[in-house]
């Protein structure tokens, strides 16, 4: 079936509990934090490897990325790789310029029409503007005018979490590291909304295993496809 939008694959790192940061704050982040504890950093290695392995286009949230930084952090190199995040109030006028040179191509996608990127000129980026956020628009969009063809997403619980319920994720991909986090208000791979009902677990999302790697220092990789029937 010929699909009127990116291939869509879910690459995230998380705890064995499913937690994908250390804590229940902004200034607690695995990419920080795991580098930092015996047991964890030695294997870390293996998912920055194969993050390097994933598409050529990346979708992520400019909350996830002002955690890690981006709104000071000094001028990148350019890669091959094209962004697109997705904000409205956590990147400042200097975290879109980060994103331009570090970016083949760049997409900001926001329903703020003062967001700062708006005061950027950069040949390479583009700005998908709406008035209420529809991933399925977004992404149409970006296949066709922007010739996006498969996309990593790897944003955080809460826009995971959308992705699911509207069914526009195709592929998971999960590198598992040897750690318990725990705390309800921890995020996970997929926050949001809870299933309430009965009625509603036609919004569950069925795996289908396609691959299962034991790493090295007890990381373990797995891939499934997602039966978005």
């Amino acid at each position: 079936m010929i699909m009127n939008r990116p291939i869509t694959t879910l690459f995230m790192l998380m705890s064995v509990d499913g937690k994908i940061s250390t804590g229940a704050s902004d200034h607690l982040d695995v990419d920080q934090d795991f580098p930092c504890i015996e047991g964890l950093k030695e294997g870390l290695h293996q998912y920055y490897e194969i993050e390097q392995t994933t598409d050529l286009w990346s979708l992520n949230t400019g909350r996830v990325q002002a955690k890690l930084g981006v709104n000071n952090k000094p001028m990148p190199s350019k890669t091959p790789v094209s962004f697109v995040l997705i904000d409205n109030s956590h990147l400042n006028e200097h975290g879109i310029k980060y994103f331009c040179e570090l970016s083949k191509y760049f997409v900001l996608i926001t329903t703020n029409k003062n967001h700062p990127a708006f005061h950027v000129k950069a040949d390479n980026m583009s700005i998908i503007f709406q008035e209420e956020l529809s991933l399925k628009k977004a992404l149409i969009e970006l296949k066709d005018k922007y010739n996006c063809e498969r996309i990593t997403i790897q944003s955080g619980g809460t826009m995971n979490g959308i992705f699911l319920r509207e069914k526009l994720i195709d592929f998971v991909d999960i590198v598992v590291a040897p750690v318990l986090i725990g705390g309800k208000e921890t995020s996970t791979l997929i926050d949001g909304k809870s299933i309430t009902s009965i009625d509603e677990l036609n919004k569950l999302a069925v795996l289908k295993l396609e691959e299962c790697i034991q790493l090295e220092d007890s990381y373990v990789r797995l891939r499934y496809k997602v039966n978005n029937s």
